[in-house]
């Protein structure tokens, strides 16, 4: 079995500000990040799907540790998204003082951007991830 979506498109892709999830031809439902089967059904006949990249933040997390090549980064705010088309997917939220984030960011509307991360000895090099700032 083959990935219809590899990291290294999904990387790509994430680097142009694109997310890109697989849409599930049995049953609808939409797996981002991407993985060798649906999320729901487990079913492989997946296709390609371009995501918007907005979505509400359902909670967070404040941390005080980093990864290694990033302490001076901290503390950071980790959030989950609702994205508007179903699936959750992780990231750090960008526009508010991790110091004080508090409950009120819970339901709030977010974008999709990106951020580069240089590899450490754990990873294969340098990759995007997601990072997401609040809609005006």
């Amino acid at each position: 079995m083959e990935y219809k979506l590899t990291f290294k498109e999904y990387n790509k892709a994430l680097k142009k500000d694109i997310l890109l999830g697989l849409k599930c031809n049995d049953c609808g439902t939409v797996t981002c990040p991407p993985m060798m089967v649906c999320q729901n059904c487990t079913s492989t006949d997946t296709e390609i799907t371009e995501l918007v990249g907005t979505g509400k933040i359902v909670t967070f997390t404040t941390s005080y540790i980093n990864s290694e090549g990033r302490e001076d980064e901290i503390p950071i705010t980790i959030i989950i998204v609702e994205l508007d088309e179903g699936p959750w997917i992780m990231g750090n939220l960008i526009d508010v003082d991790p110091g004080i984030t508090s409950m009120d960011i819970i339901g709030k509307r977010v974008k999709l951007g990106h951020k580069v991360f240089p590899g450490d000895k754990y990873s294969a090099g340098e990759a995007a991830r997601p990072v997401f700032s609040f809609v005006t």
